[in-house]
């Protein structure tokens, strides 16, 4: 008889991305291999918190990759100090191996001190993550159209490029983020008023089959800030060729012209802290891209 192949569920070390990158693309075909080389390069250069995985998960069967999840470590602000908190993203394992997938879940899940986000969860497996445990950041996202909203007095909007320098914006708040992100293809923005500086990330996307483009909120300080530059903000990105903007909700959005969907945008949280609002920074929709 032929020996039983050994399988185990192990951490992604970077020798094993070209493999696991074979995975993905097998598993999610709308993404070329390109997609995942781009993320994981970003996320194998990025600080991690020391215990928490820097790309995630993979079942190994006699040293070949059959099932992928990927867990990117990150490290988020939370009421002053750094929490540790990962993106659950991208789960596939080869169809002969499915009876071991829940490993890939259950695992990651006994890190302690972790929060876990899942942000792109699809609309039939909602059953599945809550019966994991997680419970909703949000329920929907609202869809606006911020250049109709009313002007600002006073704010001037500034992009910030990857090239730039601290120097450049010295009371901006969090500019590496602002800087790295738009060294990622996001767009980064400040809203410099009287009272101070807000700092704002975009991700430029298309919807409707590919063929409008919009953009994503990825972060800023408080949802309000967003609601309150909404028309500088908005006129600033539809000189760009951007009239719509996706940001996270419960409902609809005061102050805001647009529509909210309840069947989509859905995202999840398990662990210690809940994130905010209106903080997408270094997920997989800024890593990867659209």
């Amino acid at each position: 008889m032929a020996p039983r192949p050994k399988i185990r569920c192990r951490q992604i070390a970077e020798s094993d991305l070209d493999s696991v990158i074979d995975l993905l693309v097998r598993g999610f075909p709308r993404r070329d291999r390109a997609y995942w080389q781009r993320g994981l390069g970003r996320q194998a250069v990025r600080p991690v918190p020391e215990g928490v995985p820097r790309f995630g998960y993979m079942l190994d069967c006699d040293g070949r990759a059959v099932g992928v999840l990927l867990v990117l470590g990150d490290a988020a602000h939370v009421d002053g100090r750094l929490e540790a908190r990962c993106n659950l993203s991208s789960w596939y394992v080869d169809p002969e191996y499915r009876s071991y997938a829940p490993l890939l879940v259950a695992i990651p899940l006994k890190l302690k001190d972790v929060t876990f986000v899942n942000v792109s969860p699809a609309p039939h497996t909602w059953p599945i993550v809550e019966a994991q445990g997680f419970s909703p950041i949000c329920q929907g996202q609202f869809t606006a159209f911020p250049f109709l909203a009313k002007p600002v007095r006073g704010v001037r909007v500034r992009a910030v490029t990857a090239e730039d320098v601290a120097s450049s914006f010295p009371s901006v708040p969090d500019f590496d983020l602002l800087r790295t992100h738009a060294d990622y293809g996001c767009v980064s923005l400040v809203c410099s008023t009287p009272d101070g500086d807000y700092p704002f990330v975009f991700r430029p996307f298309r919807r409707w089959r590919d063929r409008l483009p919009c953009m994503r909120l990825i972060y800023c300080r408080e949802a309000g800030d967003f609601v309150r530059f909404a028309g500088p903000l908005g006129r600033h990105l539809l000189r760009g060729g951007s009239p719509w903007v996706i940001l996270d909700s419960d409902g609809p959005v005061e102050g805001l012209v647009g529509f909210y969907q309840a069947r989509s945008g859905r995202k999840y949280f398990k662990g210690p802290h809940k994130p905010r609002l209106g903080d997408l920074a270094y997920t997989e929709f800024a890593l990867f891209g659209p």
